[in-house]
């Protein structure tokens, strides 16, 4: 009979796997402009890396159930969503649908929260090491803030200190300025609802399913940890478009 440390071998083995055949497939950006088609922001896409890419700081079997089960579970349950609220998505962008949500139903606010913000997540990171941001953002940064130092103080106490489940942003807001908050649940600054209100640049999640089984309680090591896989281009990309708009 097989050890329960020989199944689970065999189970990252395959999930690995798995998780290399999604990165062969392309990745299409549905967070960012230049959208294929409206529909299909609201699908989930293929992760850009292998479950176990993000190790040692995130381990593959909490990548594997927290892309298979939970991150999909909010597409599914916004696709009912739509039908039920009669939504046209290959007329409605999803950014637009969340600008707008306090006219929809808790199940939809939480689900297109909830797909919206794992969709953006997976992008904004990389495997190991990240390097600090450049150019622009850099700049807007420390004049925002300070410091880098400064920046990740401020982001990682809004991430230590959200109360029960939810996110950690850094964002432009309306303005033109950066801004640091947190959301409760699957909410996010795009929603009309939220405290300080703008376009996510950079998202961190801190429900417990993103990190207790390798954490347990310790959310601060989680968070720390984390540093080392932030997709900074990725961001900067994002900082450019969000500033050409405003």
């Amino acid at each position: 009979m097989k050890s329960s440390n020989q199944n689970r071998r065999q189970f990252l083995t395959k999930t690995g796997k798995a998780g290399i055949a999604l990165a062969a497939m392309p990745l299409i950006s549905k967070i960012a402009p230049a959208m294929a088609s409206e529909a299909s922001a609201y699908q989930q896409q293929p992760l850009p890396y292998a479950y176990t890419a993000l190790e040692p700081y995130i381990d593959a079997l909490t990548m594997e159930i927290h892309y298979t089960k939970h991150a999909a579970t909010y597409a599914k349950n916004l696709a009912d969503a739509c039908i039920a609220e009669k939504v046209d998505t290959a007329n409605t962008s999803l950014v637009s649908l969340l600008n707008s949500i306090s006219k929809y139903s808790p199940k939809m606010r939480n689900n297109a929260g909830g797909h919206y913000n794992h969709e953006l997540f997976w992008q904004l990171m990389k495997p190991a090491p990240s390097v600090a941001p450049t150019g622009a953002l850099a700049e807007a940064i420390n004049k925002t803030f300070g410091s880098f130092a400064d920046f990740q103080k401020a982001f990682s106490e809004a991430a230590k200190t959200r109360f029960g489940s939810g996110w950690a942003w850094l964002l432009v807001k309306k303005d033109g300025s950066l801004a640091v908050s947190s959301t409760p649940n699957q909410d996010n600054p795009l929603m009309d609802i939220a405290e300080v209100q703008g376009t996510p640049l950079l998202g961190l999640d801190v429900w417990e399913h993103a990190y207790y089984l390798k954490y347990q309680n310790k959310r601060p090591d989680y968070i720390n940890n984390w540093w080392n896989l932030v997709n900074w281009e990725f961001v900067q990309n994002r900082y450019a478009i969000a500033i050409k708009s405003k």
